[in-house]
């Protein structure tokens, strides 16, 4: 069957971009054909139609509006989708003009992935859209990210063994590998939820990677940028390859790479981070993390950098002290810090503005971003300016400055609130070019113009009756009675008055002038448009051109913005600066967890219990609290809480605690908590054990190691006989400051033996035969679990407690009496007495109870309700 040009045009390009969906432009419409169509109006929701037929089938077709395609990407996206969109090359107008039945040119303009969004309603403001290559050069291995919406660039020498941890840190949209690496990595993308791409392995090829960056920063040779492995340069050589397929040749407008070395930054697993719930909940989403808590940021640019600062606390000494002598100086600078952070408020998203130009998919609003951004980031310095500043916000200060001559074009040209879109017009400001004026006045006041000409052919005829009048078959053309057609085709006036009709009673003419204006008039829309999208390209032209100092001020406001934001948190929240320094201190007073007591703030209103923690050891000896005591007693909050606070202290925070002193970590350990993961066949005890082996394989002395309820997946002496031996390694081998929390309590004993171990516990009380839960931390070890207890609070039937009661006191008679065998227990506990046992005995009233039983409230008068309080009174004193 014959295919239609068009038709035939869409297979074409569809073949080039097989595994992706065409969105391929037809007037104000994107439309799908085929499978494409099948897969996206299932996806979107949307009716599927069709439209001719192919090999003698419907073609199946459905299709989105072009002025809302955004929401129909970022859906798509989301789902796991890749998009190539196909635009209109020219109008149907100049495809006509190579003959009638030509099909209008068309090609791919981009290709949209998750890892290359820019747009501002694709992207969540408040963090980075990461897109990262992992590289293998021979033996070494290497990681590259880039955030094209903001212009970051990184790369960093890893192994296999840290490629997890360090995805698990930037939480990547995106991760590209070479199609034989593919495979390989499935499974961890899909653990992490990053879309995983397979492309050329040409495209990981070291020498190419390095002429491609070398063309892109516009150098001869790297070495002034730093000294890359073949790995690394492998890796970002792979990135600008991809950015250059799906951006069809418009590379985004990236910085200088950054090298980043493991060394330098506290090294955190995905358990760790996930246990945690540093920027994700357990729950998913944000909300409930302890970013959510943290984020006392005003401007898109200072939340990220929290996040980034959150996900790699620092392990430089220097680096750590600085940021806390800046958040000092706002702490205590209260008048300082409101005002700078209520300019911080009108200060838009400059980077993301910024990249949106460089990839022409900005428009004039993010002009006037820059605008705004940049006179905002000068009146903050020069706020600033006035105070003792320390060296890091000094330095931030500088930065926001510099920008005075572009923000004077930018104010000069742009209204003070221009359209979104450049085909929008009316973005460049009144009186800044004489000839877009008169354009907007030709285009808007027409009608004027034409009687104010009109006027002056009267005066300079002197013929009152003269009139301009219009048609379609003339246009604009002067019209005077045939009475004064002698007049007007003589001189003087035949000079200017051009002849170009007679009818019976009327003479009509033009003049040169009149025919020129009629032009403009007629075009005047189209070129006041034309001279706008001119000024649009100057202005972009600059801006790019000043594209460093922008990034420098971006980050500066950014610097300014997290120092603040976490100056004001520590002021609200009463958190304090902590000491740190390169000793193994460990030592916290009245520390909290900000999550849960923000939570209990919330909710119930009660206060969180503070308590103290002290891991301080010396010349590389462990230093390890074995936590007892029962669930829900606080145990795993405790063991979190410490842990955060030491994050918190090395990003360059205040820490929720009275006061701390830690000396420097270099790896965070976290095993809390556990669930299945059935995907690969693992029980909840093979996934603790998993996370167990990777803390005793790779935890150094400086690490700080938070274990909760090792072996508590198996049997209980094969769990205690893991509990133990993990315990002991981490004293005599890893020697670490950890917190061990168990309900194995024969583990107590190993205070006794270990030097750096010390027991601890979290105490309760019991009243009546109910547990009471303190959440007070002291020395010392539990003497029981109170699981019936606890038992009995979650609502488990009163027979199941009674049952429960009555074998707990045989086996722990039974033990106290020196090994009865498994056999007398199972015997002294018959496996149907449950059943056969009589029911529990009704609960015992109190005289009060007893009194109240009978006494109907709404029934009683003001003066029987004061006779029945006596009686309670009088009852409850008996």
């Amino acid at each position: 069957m014959t295919v239609t040009p068009m038709m035939a045009q869409y297979l074409e390009l569809k073949a080039e971009y097989s595994d992706a969906l065409l969105f391929y432009r037809m007037g104000d419409f994107y439309e799908m054909f085929f499978e494409d169509a099948v897969a996206a109006s299932e996806a979107l929701d949307i009716a599927l139609t069709k439209r001719g037929k192919h090999d003698g089938a419907d073609i199946p077709m459905c299709g989105v509006p072009v002025h809302a395609a955004e929401g129909y990407l970022l859906t798509l996206i989301r789902k796991g989708f890749r998009v190539a969109v196909c635009e209109q090359m020219e109008s149907p107008a100049e495809a006509k003009k190579r003959g009638s039945k030509s099909v209008v040119k068309r090609d791919v303009v981009r290709l949209v992935t998750p890892g290359t969004l820019t747009e501002e309603s694709l992207l969540e403001a408040r963090r980075h859209n990461y897109l990262t290559a992992f590289a293998e050069v021979r033996d070494a291995q290497a990681l590259a990210w880039v955030d094209i919406s903001t212009g970051a660039f990184h790369v960093m020498p890893l192994t296999d063994l840290r490629l997890g941890p360090e995805l698990a840190r930037l939480a990547p949209s995106e991760l590209i590998v070479s199609e034989s690496k593919e495979p390989d990595l499935r499974d961890l993308a899909d653990d992490f939820g990053i879309a995983l791409t397979g492309i050329a392995r040409s495209a990981f090829d070291s020498t190419g990677g390095e002429a491609r960056l070398c063309a892109l920063f516009n150098v001869e040779t790297l070495d002034a940028y730093g000294a890359f492995t073949r790995a690394e340069v492998a890796a970002m050589g792979a990135i600008i390859q991809y950015l250059e397929i799906t951006q069809k040749g418009k590379l985004p407008l990236l910085r200088v790479p950054q090298r980043e070395a493991a060394a330098r930054t506290v090294q955190i697993d995905a358990a760790t981070r996930r246990n945690l719930e540093l920027t994700q909940a357990l729950s998913g989403g944000r909300a409930g993390s302890l970013l959510a808590v943290l984020d006392r940021s005003v401007t898109a640019g200072g939340a990220r950098l929290l996040a980034r600062r959150l996900s790699s606390p620092s392990r430089v000494l220097s680096t750590v002290l600085a940021r806390l002598e800046a958040v000092r100086f706002a702490v205590t600078e209260t008048s300082l810090r409101h005002q700078v952070r209520d300019q911080l408020r009108k200060v838009p998203d400059l980077d993301r503005a910024l990249s949106r130009l460089s990839l022409d998919r900005g428009g004039p609003r993010d002009l006037a971003a820059l605008r705004n951004g940049l006179t905002q980031a000068g009146d903050i310095s020069a706020n600033l300016s006035g105070s003792d500043l320390p060296p890091l916000l000094s330095d931030a200060s500088k930065r926001m400055i510099g920008n005075a001559e572009l923000i004077d074009r930018l104010d000069t040209a742009l209204v003070a609130e221009p359209p979104l879109m450049v085909r929008d017009g009316g973005f460049i400001a009144p009186g800044h070019d004489p000839d877009l004026d008169d354009a907007r006045k030709l285009r808007d006041e027409g009608r004027g113009v034409i009687a104010q000409m009109q006027a002056d052919f009267v005066s300079d005829t002197g013929i009152s009756s003269l009139k301009i009048k219009h048609n379609n078959v003339l246009g604009y053309f002067i019209e005077t009675p045939a009475t004064h057609a002698d007049k007007m085709l003589s001189p003087p006036l035949s000079e200017t008055f051009i002849h170009r009709q007679t009818t019976a009673n009327q003479v009509r003419f033009t003049t040169v002038g009149l025919s020129e204006m009629e032009t403009k008039i007629l075009n005047a829309g189209a070129r006041a448009l034309e001279i706008e999208r001119h000024h649009f390209d100057l202005l972009k032209a600059d801006v790019l051109q000043a594209a460093g100092k922008i990034g420098q001020a971006a980050s500066g406001l950014a610097e300014v913005d997290l120092t603040t934001g976490l100056a004001e948190l520590a002021a609200c929240e009463n958190w304090a600066e902590p000491k740190v320094d390169e000793s193994r201190a460990f030592t916290i007073t009245r520390g909290r967890h900000p999550v849960v007591e923000n939570a209990l703030r919330a909710t119930t209103g009660d206060p969180f219990i503070a308590n103290d923690c002290d891991l301080s050891a010396d010349d590389r000896a462990a230093k390890i609290w074995l936590l007892t005591g029962p669930n829900m007693a606080g145990k795993s909050t405790f063991l979190r809480q410490n842990a955060i606070i030491a994050l918190l202290a090395q990003m360059g925070s205040f820490v929720p605690a009275e006061a701390a002193h830690i000396g420097l970590i270099s790896q965070l350990f976290s095993r809390v908590g556990a669930s299945d993961d059935l995907a690969r066949g693992r029980s909840t005890f093979m996934v603790e054990m998993v996370e167990t082996a990777a803390i005793l394989n790779q935890a150094d002395d400086r690490a700080l190691i938070i274990l909760d309820e090792i072996g508590r997946g198996t049997a209980t002496y094969d769990g205690l006989s893991i509990a133990w031996a993990t315990l002991e390694h981490l004293h005599d081998s890893n020697r670490s400051r950890a917190l061990f929390a168990t309900h194995y309590h024969e583990m107590t004993a190993l205070a006794g033996k270990l030097d750096g171990v010390e027991n601890a516990t979290v105490a309760v009380k019991e009243w009546e035969g109910e547990v009471i839960f303190l959440h007070e931390v002291h020395k010392g070890a539990a003497d029981r679990s109170y699981g019936v207890q606890v038992a009995q609070l979650a609502g488990l039937p009163p027979a199941v407690i009674t049952r429960a009661r009555v074998v707990l006191d045989a086996l722990e008679k039974g033990e106290r009496e020196g090994g009865a065998t498994q056999k007398t227990l199972i015997d002294d506990l018959p496996l149907f007495s449950a059943a056969a046992s009589p029911p529990p005995p009704a609960p015992k009233t109190s005289a009060v109870e007893d009194a109240l039983a009978n006494v109907h409230p709404d029934e009683l008068s003001p003066r029987q309700a004061l006779e029945v309080l006596y009686k309670l009174k009088e009852a409850a004193t008996s």
